[in-house]
């Protein structure tokens, strides 16, 4: 492992110039999938910020799913050239992942403490180290092996079949109204693990199984602009336990355990499932 750390230092230093140039969207935008009050610092102080960020433009209601749905939704479109790749095993692991090393990993990339990428960095390991919730299963991935074993850690030693959302002939229209061209078809799945993506120099994704009534679903989408979508959506049938300042009810209002919640899942989230 010594042998290797030089290289990986490399890595993590290279991959840092290409996250952190818009590490604020990344951030932001993960905020706004996260469920619980423990779970992200809420930066929503306006009712009217629905208007403002079109990033919001994830969220809907259950009752809207059906071909010929009409909405603006919000699709990011990120430059594979420029984003950063999962780390081996090996070197996932010589590298330290503890906000108890933030002050070291800060070091070793010449990063100022206090910068907006060193704080994106710092509330992403503090996330990871936060405790699951009540029927909650989480865990942080920065290596495919390690995603791939605490999947299997929750679903079982199963096959795997990883869900993502497809984007066609992109143009650099983030927001733009998209028609449901068919009607959603619903993965039939007891248990899934939803991974998000994480600010990090290196690719963090942020897992987590939840018990209760989840449903997956496959969304065929067509822009105004021409561009089709295959998109993944999650609907939680049961927000009871979700924060009452959870952006999805200033979007969509209601209150925790009202109603379902439903959202979109960007181009670079993963669903896992069970592959039968």
């Amino acid at each position: 492992m010594s042998s290797s750390l030089p290289n990986c230092i490399f890595i993590f230093y290279s991959l840092f110039l290409i996250q952190f140039c818009s590490c604020r969207q990344i951030m932001d935008k993960d905020q706004k999938i996260d469920h619980t009050k423990q779970d992200h610092i809420n930066i929503y102080e306006k009712t009217d910020l629905y208007d403002l960020d079109p990033a919001l433009n994830v969220f809907f209601h259950v009752t809207d799913l059906y071909s010929g749905k009409k909405m603006p939704i919000y699709f990011a479109v990120n430059d594979p050239s420029t984003t950063p790749r999962l780390l081996t095993r090996e070197q996932s692991d010589s590298i330290p992942f503890s906000s108890s090393k933030l002050s070291y990993l800060l070091e070793l990339i010449s990063l100022a403490k206090g910068s907006p990428q060193a704080l994106a960095m710092d509330q992403t390991l503090k996330q990871c180290e936060l405790d699951a919730t009540p029927g909650e299963t989480r865990f942080c991935a920065s290596s495919l092996e390690s995603m791939l074993d605490l999947t299997r850690g929750i679903l079982g030693m199963v096959k795997l079949k990883a869900l993502t959302t497809d984007i066609h002939n992109m143009s650099n229209t983030l927001l733009q109204e998209y028609t449901f061209l068919n009607e959603p078809l619903e993965v039939n799945v007891s248990d899934m693990v939803a991974c998000h993506t994480m600010a990090y120099p290196s690719a963090v994704y942020y897992c987590h199984g939840q018990k209760g009534y989840n449903r997956v679903f496959e969304i065929s989408l067509g822009g105004e602009n021409g561009n089709i979508v295959d998109a993944i959506a999650v609907c939680h049938m049961d927000t009871s336990n979700w924060d009452s300042d959870h952006v999805a009810f200033r979007v969509l209002g209601g209150q925790p355990g009202s109603s379902p919640v439903c959202h979109f899942l960007p181009a670079d989230n993963i669903v896992w499932i069970p592959a039968s």
